[in-house]
């Protein structure tokens, strides 16, 4: 497995944790929704499922373009949150309560961004990028 691999499952199983966090902890994310957005629990909610998704679609040939797509739009979205956060100085449980870092932390969603275009690159030579495309041609009927 080489490293782009390795670090699929990492990005994978570290924004599936964090879509979980939602669920488990809404209120520690309610907090740093913008006030002018409505809803924020809900709005909660959906980043968690989206993010949920995004993490198991990046493990799955073909799919991963998709959800790394998704992703990099789920990035962008939640970003005034974190410039919220920023502004406000607001604390949430697990982030040390550094103003300092609220800020230092804004510039790694461009990070986050860039680790999920990597993955709209190249789908064909994904790991099980061939068994799922022999999967296709085998339901087609085709042979190579």
């Amino acid at each position: 497995m080489n490293r782009k691999e390795i670090l699929r499952g990492i990005h994978a199983v570290a924004i599936i944790i964090v879509g979980i966090t939602h669920f488990i902890k809404p209120e520690q994310y309610a907090r740093i929704v913008p006030p002018q957005l409505p809803h924020p629990f809900e709005l909660v909610y959906i980043s968690g499922v989206f993010e949920i998704l995004g993490g198991i679609g990046l493990l799955i040939p073909y799919v991963s373009v998709a959800a790394a797509w998704g992703l990099i739009a789920l990035y962008i979205a939640v970003f005034p949150a974190n410039i919220n956060q920023a502004i406000n100085g607001i604390a949430i449980e697990g982030i040390p309560d550094i103003k300092a870092f609220y800020w230092i932390r804004l510039p790694f969603q461009a990070v986050l961004i860039a680790w999920a275009w990597w993955y709209t690159k190249e789908p064909e030579k994904q790991a099980g990028a061939s068994f799922i495309r022999a999967l296709f041609r085998q339901a087609d009927g085709r042979t190579s």
